[in-house]
């Protein structure tokens, strides 16, 4: 018999739920009275499934506590402690090396011209030529010299006898007047015609002279030891005064002729050992003076330096090489702080910032630390003043 006094759950008063035959005819599938259905041991068998995962979630919490008290909390990690290398400053210091366009000239260089108007009878000698002083380098036509030379001796001879005879005149004029057999006026005019004499000779004598001097122009002659460097006068050529024929390059006292901008002329002052570098090699040199003057048109000053060695031939060019001996520091060591640049020493275990007021970004410093004094080259730039190292 089917049991009459259970309770529908589902649908309306009086119908069965879904599955269940007609009233008082059981279902497929249904048991026999107080036997329960396929369908609620399913949902039994569900409820007791999470039943049991809770309580074993339940259980397992005082283990992992207690897995927790007893290890260890994981270490922090330290923070990497920066490392600084230290150098003294004779080891990083620089000497820059400072150059300046420069040439080899004598100490002399004369051009030679003509001082009279004169065809040029002859050149004996020629471009690169070496001559000695007093050598003869160019010889013009001298006859009309000659000539003039001539008449100046004539007149010169003419002018003595007169001298001569104003002298006999007036030594018996005045032997005459010890007699009274001559007036006194006339003894006057004896002298003064014999003053007078002796004036014409000596005017007539410097005549003689010039002429004697004008000769001379029409041979030139080296005034030093010299090269010839160049030859500007042609063979049967009329030269005019002031006429260049030859300029002589004095190669006995070489020097070197530097152009320095302003600012070097002090470093080079203090250089120890500077030098000429040319293609032929380089030379030592010693410095003379430099020239307070300044060029107008390059703006710089000019330096000369003689040779201490054997000299380079005259007109060779180059290069003027010397270093500083003031001390600079790498550009890459500055460091900024507090908007000035400078680099940090070690002074008593501590980093002290020491400010270079001249220094510029990208340029090596100028220092005036002693040589021994320690330098923080690695790790600067996490240094403050005071940190230690």
């Amino acid at each position: 018999m089917p049991n009459k006094s259970r309770r529908w759950r589902y649908g309306t008063a009086g119908t069965p739920p879904p599955g269940y035959g007609t009233a008082g005819t059981p279902s497929p599938g249904d048991g026999t009275a107080g036997t329960p259905s396929p369908g609620d041991g399913g949902i039994i068998r569900t409820i007791m499934q999470i039943n049991l995962k809770a309580f074993a979630m339940l259980a397992a919490l005082p283990l992992l506590a207690a897995c927790g008290q007893d290890a260890a909390p994981p270490a922090a990690s330290s923070p990497s402690v920066p490392t600084f290398t230290l150098a003294q400053v004779a080891d990083v210091a620089i000497y820059p090396e400072r150059s300046a366009p420069a040439a080899v000239i004598g100490k002399n260089e004369a051009r030679l011209s003509a001082e009279v108007a004169a065809t040029i009878r002859a050149l004996p000698v020629d471009v690169g030529q070496i001559v000695k002083r007093g050598a003869v380098v160019a010889q013009l036509d001298p006859r009309d010299a000659e000539l003039a030379l001539e008449r100046a001796a004539a007149a010169l001879a003419q002018a003595a006898a007169r001298h001569g005879q104003a002298q006999s005149q007036l030594a018996r004029a005045r032997a005459l007047r010890e007699k009274n057999f001559y007036s006194a006026e006339a003894l006057t005019q004896r002298e003064t015609d014999l003053l007078a004499a002796a004036a014409d000779l000596r005017a007539v004598t410097a005549q003689r002279d010039t002429a004697r001097h004008v000769l001379q122009k029409h041979t030139l002659r080296a005034p030093f030891d010299a090269i010839v460097r160049s030859r500007s006068g042609q063979l049967g050529e009329l030269a005019s005064p002031g006429m260049v024929l030859l300029t002589l390059v004095d190669h006995s006292e070489l020097q070197l002729a530097a152009q320095l901008q302003p600012h070097d002329a002090e470093s080079l002052g203090k250089a120890a050992a500077p030098v000429f570098a040319a293609a032929a090699g380089t030379h030592p040199l010693k410095l003379l003076r430099v020239s307070p003057a300044l060029h107008r048109e390059s703006r710089s000053i000019e330096a000369r330096l003689v040779f201490t060695g054997p000299p380079p031939p005259a007109g060779l060019e180059g290069r003027l090489l010397w270093r500083e001996q003031q001390a600079y520091l790498p550009a890459e060591l500055l460091v900024r702080r507090a908007g000035r640049l400078g680099v940090f020493v070690a002074a008593e275990g501590r980093a002290r910032f020491h400010p270079l007021p001249e220094a510029q970004e990208g340029r090596p410093p100028a220092i005036d630390l002693p040589a021994a004094t320690q330098i923080v080259t690695q790790g600067r730039h996490a240094l403050q003043d005071g940190m230690p190292l």
